[in-house]
C-alpha cells in the first residue's frame, strides 16, 4: 500500500477525513463525536478503519472506556500529503 493509497481513503469520505485531522492531540471517541456531531457508533467505526490502516493508534489500549486516539507517524505523513495536493 502506497501513501497515497491512504491519503484516498482518507480523503474520499468527509466525515473519515475531519475525524482524522481531530486526531492531531490524543483525543476519546465520545470528544470526537461531541465536538463533530457526529454518532459515537460512527465514529468508532472510523476509528476502527484508521486503526488498521495504522493511521492512528490508541494510548490507552487496557482502558474499556475513555480510550486516547491519536495519529501515527505514517498519519502525520497522510495528513501532511492531503495538505499538499489541497484537500484539507
Amino acid at each position: 500500500m502506497t501513501l497515497f493509497d491512504d491519503v484516498s481513503f482518507v480523503i474520499r469520505a468527509k466525515n473519515r477525513k475531519t475525524v482524522f485531522e481531530k486526531l492531531t492531540k490524543p483525543m476519546t471517541p465520545t470528544e470526537i463525536s461531541k465536538e463533530l456531531g457526529l454518532n459515537i457508533g460512527f465514529v468508532s467505526n472510523i476509528l476502527i478503519e484508521l486503526k488498521k490502516r495504522k493511521l492512528i493508534d490508541c494510548l490507552s489500549p487496557n482502558e474499556k472506556r475513555h480510550r486516547f486516539y491519536k495519529i501515527t507517524k505514517k498519519g502525520e505523513q497522510v495528513l501532511e500529503a492531503t495538505k499538499k495536493i489541497g484537500n484539507s
